[in-house]
């Protein structure tokens, strides 16, 4: 169904809400006045257009798509422009801030709450004072921490996602809404309410806002898939509000907190409008068209779900999750006699941003069990490293480049036997298609502390998630 701007009527309607809730959830639909034949099919006036579509439905939906919006013409001039503090193309930043107060209350209330509990419960020592604690963690990191595969790569990406819903179902774009993860990640949580806890982690803070992006822009896709199925999943309207509430806990609690209280204290709920210029034939010529995302829960909690649907998308945004790049390779290491260790193998790992094919950023981590020279016993062997790549003959599928960067090397395991190192070096990007490519480098390593150095190198596989490299 669809609404067209020039040729549509519609007719207001109200609906009077008998309990607490308004929920507004994501169904794309239009309605076109020629297939307004039936009773089922809704009419509203007066005509909807670019000019007062805002406040005919502000109240009700508070939410938004960045495809629904309009950016500047030369917007993406800059692809890696940051909107998150000057929302100038439509953005939502009452509802972003609104719902970011929100995070930061309910996690200061926790902190509160563990704060009363007895110290056999919380392991907090009140004689050291809890914010004492916060200040000797903050000092003391970042540091690479030794948490499990599981909480690195699936808990911290979920929270990274969470954070990431926040902004982009506020109209943010993916960019503003990564930028609006990493920072929530890093300042609220590892130098805010973790860091009552333990050491911030270099893990997480870059794995949080990357991973979080990518799971964050699935949930966001997935979300408005489960809507537009009238909010059921395999059939189930219990599964779908539970995966729901899963994908955006914090939209389904700040509507929780609004139904306790009987009004709209934090802006919450799913909805999307839009008008957007769609191609209607093949000879190019467009007609603007309102795009409603509503759905509303009404009375007993029965839900108004329209029958057709469609969704915009914007495929003009250069800056999407197919920047994102994670690898996993072979490498080998040539250690300074000053460790005397062995040269060996090592097993690469690299979770990184390629912005462009001209330059990427990466953090790469080395692990190996290798032999000690004296005793001949196993000792773990690890090494990490922030670096920068810059690469020549851009457009074709093999692109030298060159690499530096700096980190550090670790020995058992233990954050107390590491040493500081910068990096430079050179390698081979070959690229197999959009979503895969092989790299080989060579890096040579510089202990600043130690005065040594290490020769390595490693051939990785990357993949890029979504569409991959544009």
């Amino acid at each position: 169904m669809d609404f067209s701007k020039n040729n549509t009527l519609f007719s207001k309607s109200k609906f009077r809400i008998s309990s607490l809730t308004l929920a507004l959830s994501i169904a794309s639909f239009a309605v076109s006045a020629q297939e307004a034949k039936t009773s089922e099919d809704i009419q509203l006036k007066p005509a909807i257009n670019a000019e007062n579509i805002d406040d005919i439905y502000r109240e009700q939906i508070t939410n938004s798509r960045w495809e629904n919006l309009t950016p500047h013409a030369d917007f993406y001039n800059s692809p890696y422009q940051i909107s998150l503090f000057s929302p100038e193309n439509g953005e939502d930043g009452a509802r972003l801030w609104s719902q970011t107060s929100s995070i930061f209350a309910y996690g200061f209330a926790v902190i509160g709450m563990i704060a009363l509990l007895p110290e056999d419960i919380s392991n907090w020592d009140k004689e050291e004072g809890i914010f004492n604690k916060w200040s000797d963690n903050v000092k003391d990191g970042p540091v690479w921490d030794r948490d499990t595969g599981m909480l690195n790569f699936v808990g911290h990406p979920y929270f990274g996602g969470v954070y990431y819903q926040v902004a982009r179902k506020s109209g943010y774009r993916q960019w503003d809404a990564f930028v609006y993860s990493a920072l929530m990640s890093t300042f609220y949580w590892e130098y805010g309410i973790e860091a009552f806890a333990e050491v911030p982690s270099i893990q997480d803070l870059i794995i949080t806002p990357v991973l979080g992006w990518t799971y964050g822009e699935w949930a966001f896709n997935t979300e408005m898939d489960i809507r537009e199925s009238g909010g059921k999943v395999w059939g189930s309207s219990a599964l779908g509000s539970t995966a729901l509430a899963l994908l955006d806990p914090v939209d389904a609690l700040s509507v929780g907190v609004n139904n306790l209280f009987g009004k709209e204290i934090i802006r919450a709920g799913t909805g999307y409008v839009g008008v957007k210029d769609i191609v209607i034939d093949n000879s190019g010529r467009t007609e603007s068209q309102v795009q409603l995302n509503i759905s509303l829960q009404l009375g007993e909690g029965g839900n108004y779900s329209p029958k057709q649907y469609t969704r915009s998308t914007r495929k003009d945004d250069p800056v999407d999750t197919g920047i994102v790049g994670m690898s996993y390779g072979v490498g080998h290491v040539a250690l300074d006699d000053h460790w005397q260790v062995e040269d060996g193998t090592t097993t690469e790992y690299s979770l990184g941003l390629y912005f462009s094919r001209s330059f990427s950023s990466r953090v790469s981590y080395s692990k190996a069990q290798l032999n000690q020279l004296a005793s001949n016993d196993k000792i773990a062997y690890e090494s990490y490293r922030l670096n920068g790549q810059y690469y020549f003959n851009t457009q074709s599928d093999w692109r030298p480049y060159v690499t530096a960067g700096f980190g550090e090397i670790m020995w058992h395991k233990d954050n107390d036997h590491k040493s500081f190192q910068v990096n430079a070096g050179a390698g081979l990007h070959y690229k197999i298609n959009n979503n895969f490519a092989l790299q080989v480098d060579w890096r040579h390593h510089y202990g600043t502390n130690t005065s040594t150095s290490e020769d390595a190198v490693a051939g990785n596989l990357i993949y890029f998630f979504g569409d991959g490299e544009r």
